[in-house]
């Protein structure tokens, strides 16, 4: 338990030490001002911007930026879904593997379009070498850096001055993927690799086990796939196991740099956010609040894992739940991990989180439904929490009578309806579509576990879509039509109902005065706002999913103390 807490301690100390210079250099890079790599990269985005035709000067209205980015998700949708139909015909396929089926298709390229990553077939059978890369590596690049070009006409607006524009979208991905997520990517596929992360693009290897069997043994080019899939908040696996598969992460010091990297941009994104609204503090006062969600999730999942299984201690089994662990890792990096990536949008996994303790997974489940907004995913986790701060300031403004406000802008019915849908729209997608899958025989055929562990299944799997998470609780088949086109259309709410009203709300704000602040207004940077803001998160997840929780969880929880397994 000692090596556990001072493990996490020295963690979480590098990356509090490494985020703020992060964040200042990628407040550089999207403000256009010189950065560390303006010489090598400077040039290339020029090149880009004249093949494409793209003024980058020009400045986009909230309604030109949004439909850039729509478009941009549509024909990302539709090359994806005809580069996995047509796989057969193409190359790199030293398997021979034929075209994904219909569903699965449909409901991979949305995952991947929408940054989730959710994968209901095992890699490794299912997707040739050219689908991985061209397709999902692909993705996993122009997501995430088109998540982080959306943070951005936010953070504009609480500087701009009665202005009708919010920036370049395809100038804002474009330096994302330079000069972020492109030099991050290559530092840390050549780190795995040196770890033992495989990285070829021969066929599977043949080879006799001792007892005279043959084994087929997937091999390809991991280590460059599973470098964007945690820098990005993807998580979508090269191989089934994901990263808990020893060629996907092989070593504790691959695991410790797989979970830095998760953690890096999401955590960065906050200083840039003050950076970027020359206020440092601000910036730092949203970390704080992210930090203390995180710690006090961490802590409760902590707890329950360092406890013996109720039903082993009376088989005199003592010690903490290492079930679905890998030994490499152990329990405190394994539960790290859990916590990382479901407060990040990022689906991947080193261990099974259908084999943690229930309130462990009710933790996890707690992260993906209040919309991953505990640093969250690159740039909307940042929106969400931002969603958040809205909502806490107008409750503020209620308590002492005065219309809200935030960093001097009015917070008037407008950007509070358009926060409310933020917070609120994916959670009503979830738990509809978790009650249909409870309600119905095809729902129900997928689960492999009765009772409250199989609604917690149920649950986790609309939770992770709708937060654009991507992971799953495993015994749950989610490779059936009914949930491929269910998850896939909870992306789709998970993503575009959080983007567009944000957009909608930079736009508004970018286009009204900046107010000076006086004695009656709430100050935002204090230690008061961060406890409300935290206090704001917490209620409004409870309120919305305390029912379905006490029917899942944690009623589990309770029965697994009286002896009760499922």
């Amino acid at each position: 338990m000692s090596q556990d807490v001072a493990y996490i301690v020295f963690f979480l100390a590098i990356l509090a030490i490494i985020s703020p210079f992060l964040g200042r250099y990628m407040a550089a890079v999207f403000q256009g001002r010189r950065n560390l790599l303006t010489p090598l990269a400077r040039p290339l985005e020029r090149r880009i911007y004249r093949i494409c035709g793209i003024d980058e000067k020009e400045e986009m209205t909230w309604k030109a930026y949004a439909r850039d980015f729509l478009y941009f998700s549509g024909i990302s949708l539709v090359v994806l879904f005809l580069i996995q139909v047509f796989q057969g015909s193409l190359p790199l396929n030293p398997q021979g593997l034929g075209p994904v089926r219909w569903d699965t298709a449909i409901n991979t390229a949305i995952s991947f379009m929408t940054n989730t990553n959710w994968q209901a077939y095992a890699g490794e059978t299912t997707m040739t070498y050219l689908t991985q890369m061209v397709g999902l590596t692909v993705q996993n690049f122009v997501s995430a850096a088109a998540g982080m070009a959306v943070a951005l006409p936010l953070m504009r607006a609480f500087t701009s001055k009665l202005k009708a524009t919010v920036g370049n979208f395809w100038v804002d991905m474009t330096r994302a993927v330079l000069y972020v997520l492109l030099p991050l990517s290559l530092i840390l596929s050549v780190a795995l690799a040196s770890q033992g992360v495989v990285q070829t693009f021969g066929a599977y290897t043949h080879a006799h086990t001792l007892e005279g069997a043959s084994q087929v043994i997937a091999t390809g080019p991991a280590a460059s796939q599973v470098a964007i899939k945690q820098l990005g908040s993807n998580g979508g696996g090269f191989f089934n196991g994901n990263s808990a598969h020893p060629f996907e992460n092989p070593t504790p010091l691959s695991n410790a740099l797989e979970m830095l990297s998760i953690l890096l941009i999401p955590m960065a994104l906050c200083f840039t956010f003050g950076a970027m609204i020359q206020n440092d503090r601000q910036g730092r006062a949203i970390f704080a609040a992210m930090m203390v969600l995180f710690l006090l999730g961490l802590s409760i999942a902590m707890a329950a894992e360092w406890q013996t299984n109720p039903g082993l201690r009376r088989l005199g089994v003592v010690g903490g739940n290492m079930e679905g662990k890998e030994a490499r890792f152990g329990i405190g990096p394994s539960v790290l991990w859990g916590q990382a990536t479901t407060v990040t949008s990022n689906g991947s996994v080193n261990s099974m989180h259908d084999s943690m303790m229930p309130i462990t997974g009710l933790v996890y489940m707690f992260n993906m439904a209040v919309g991953e907004v505990v640093f969250g995913g690159v740039g909307v986790g940042l929106l969400g929490m931002l969603m958040y701060a809205i909502l806490a300031l107008f409750l503020a403004g209620l308590m002492i009578g005065r219309t809200p406000e935030f960093l001097g802008k009015k917070l008037e019915s407008k950007e509070m309806i358009m926060a409310v849908i933020v917070v609120i729209a994916p959670a009503i997608a979830s738990l509809i579509f978790a009650a249909l899958a409870a309600a119905t025989k095809t729902g129900l055929a997928s689960l492999n576990n009765p009772g409250p562990h199989g609604l917690s299944e149920i649950l986790y799997a609309f939770f992770s879509a709708a937060g654009n998470n991507g992971s799953a609780f495993g015994g749950l088949n989610a490779n059936t039509p009914f949930y491929n086109l269910a998850t896939g259309f909870v992306m789709l709410v998970g993503r575009f109902l959080t983007i567009v009203p944000a957009l909608v709300i930079a736009g508004s704000l970018a286009g009204k005065k900046t107010i000076p602040s006086g004695s009656a207004t709430f100050p935002t940077t204090s230690a008061l706002f961060v406890g409300m803001l935290v206090g704001v998160v917490i209620i409004v997840g409870a309120l919305t999913f305390f029912p379905a929780l006490v029917l899942g969880p944690v009623l589990e929880q309770l029965l697994l103390s009286s002896g009760r397994l499922f």
